[in-house]
């Protein structure tokens, strides 16, 4: 098979009707005992159809992957291993993949669609690394301190690896846009789960740090996400323009 985002296979064919009330009860049933020897299994059967580099596609199935080769160069589980970086270098000693019963309690509830009974949280993959990794606001707000530090790993993740046009190239699961007339260069990403969504932005040009998170998924909460932070990115520019008229008085 050629790989497209998901490992299995059926995920993929299951998120093509996202939207649909029965999608999370589906993944949950597909991942319920899918485990590292299945993904390796499934691995073995997809089909490289075009040269490395050529063409890009994101994979959330590349990602469980990256986790896998972390833990065998590091030889250690990858939970640890994210822990550990971002304990040390972010102050970040919150972040969990698995939780325990008295966390899990704590999990926000969330809704798929337009569906008002509460939906499961999202499946466990085999890594964990895509689509399960969990933190608090707070948290996130040491990961946004992390990032506008722009450290050597920091400067590293964000260089591009693949560039489409002048404006937009790809990081380490990194979005890079260039040329926004107010946001200048910067940096984001987009995740979402059949139960909650959520976007980052790292704006060097005004030094912000943006972390927006819902606890609804539906195909138009990406969108409204973008418009409230273009509103905020607006109002940002509007007060460091008009400071910078009082300063020339």
């Amino acid at each position: 098979m050629t790989v497209r985002n998901m490992l299995p296979e059926r995920a993929n064919t299951v998120l093509e009707d996202f939207t649909d009330h029965r999608t999370p009860r589906e993944l949950n049933t597909l991942y319920a005992h899918y485990g590292k020897a299945d993904f390796f299994k499934d691995l073995h059967a997809v089909e490289i159809d075009r040269a490395p580099g050529k063409d890009y596609a994101y994979s959330s199935a590349g990602t469980e992957l990256t986790a896998h080769i972390l833990e065998t160069v590091y030889n250690s589980d990858y939970e640890s291993l994210l822990r550990g970086f971002l304990g040390d270098s972010a102050a970040m000693t919150g972040l969990r993949i698995r939780l325990s019963d008295s966390e899990a309690s704590r999990l926000a509830v969330g809704y798929h669609s337009d569906n008002p009974i509460p939906t499961t949280p999202m499946p466990q993959l085999p890594w964990g690394a895509s689509g399960n990794v969990k933190a608090t606001v707070p948290e996130m707000v040491k990961y946004l301190r992390f990032q506008l530090a722009n450290g050597p790993v920091v400067k590293e993740s964000h260089r591009p690896l693949v560039t489409f046009d002048s404006e937009f190239s790809i990081g380490y699961f990194w979005n890079i846009v260039s040329g926004d007339r107010l946001k200048g260069v910067y940096h984001a990403h987009h995740g979402g789960v059949p139960r909650s969504q959520c976007y980052i932005y790292i704006v060097p040009k005004y030094d912000l740090g943006i972390f927006i998170i819902t606890n609804q998924s539906g195909d138009q909460t990406a969108r409204a996400m973008e418009a409230a932070i273009d509103t905020l990115v607006e109002k940002i520019a509007a007060r460091e323009a008009l400071a910078g008229n009082d300063v020339s008085r």
